[in-house]
């Protein structure tokens, strides 16, 4: 009896460890770790209005605020109104080669349903060496379909792509996912992955970014900025929420 008492104490034991190296696995993945280029997760952060020395703060019409979301974790919370912008800016960026992934785990509470094609982004990257505004994460409403779509992001620049929304890609409102990004100056290369898995329609090169002839020449970057910009005034709805995680830049992909 004795030793099956203890038999039982070792199996809960054990099973409690197992719990315990899972929470810790769980936390590891989404806190930060040595060896990144950027890295926030907002845990060390004072809840209230965003504050720090790691990176800047640009908004217009808008605020940034670290809060905490029901599972505990602290995240960023965007909130602009109509066509305001509110950035995290990552100033001073500097990516070996000029090549780069990105992640983020992201929660959009509503898109734009109005005016027609309005067109919103939230990664933005730019620096020396071409005029492209380099905006791998952003879409736009089209009435044609109806519907919200995410687009080819080699945009603001000569390329002009910010039109070319994919029908394939639609946004999905309220519900968090895990979006990440490349930009490789081999190539010219822009890509997506949402939830993990590649979105080779949203994709761009040097010759093939869905826009016009001008070919797309990607910046040396300095500078990264995640947040929401919408572009037209008198937007359905008149402000936006959207929450953010696990923010990381890196020279290899990190995954969901």
């Amino acid at each position: 009896m004795r030793r099956l008492l203890t038999i039982l104490a070792a199996t809960v034991m054990l099973g409690a460890g197992a719990a315990s190296a899972a929470e810790a696995g769980a936390a590891a993945r989404g806190s930060c770790r040595p060896g990144l280029l950027f890295c926030e997760d907002f845990e060390r952060l004072p809840t209230g209005g965003a504050a720090t020395l790691k990176w800047g703060v640009d908004t217009r019409n808008g605020a940034l605020t670290v809060e905490r979301a029901r599972r505990g974790n602290k995240v960023l919370h965007v909130r602009t109104a109509g066509n305001g912008h509110a950035f995290l800016r990552v100033d001073d960026f500097a990516a070996p080669g000029n090549r780069f992934f990105g992640r983020m785990r992201l929660r959009v509470d509503a898109f734009p349903t109005a005016p027609d094609w309005a067109h919103f982004t939230l990664v933005e990257a730019t620096g020396s060496g071409s005029d492209e505004i380099v905006r791998p994460v952003g879409g736009q409403y089209a009435p044609t379909v109806p519907g919200t779509f995410w687009g080819v992001g080699a945009d603001g620049g000569p390329t002009g792509d910010w039109t070319n929304w994919r029908e394939s890609a639609p946004v999905a409102e309220d519900t968090w996912q895990c979006f990440e990004w490349m930009l490789d100056a081999n190539g010219n290369r822009v890509a997506v992955w949402i939830d993990g898995v590649a979105n080779p329609e949203l994709t761009a090169s040097t010759t093939d970014h869905g826009g016009n002839d001008v070919p797309f020449v990607l910046p040396v970057v300095d500078t990264v900025k995640v947040g929401w910009q919408l572009y037209q005034d008198g937007s359905t709805p008149g402000a936006y929420d959207l929450w953010i995680d696990d923010l990381a830049l890196s020279t290899r992909r990190l995954g969901c």
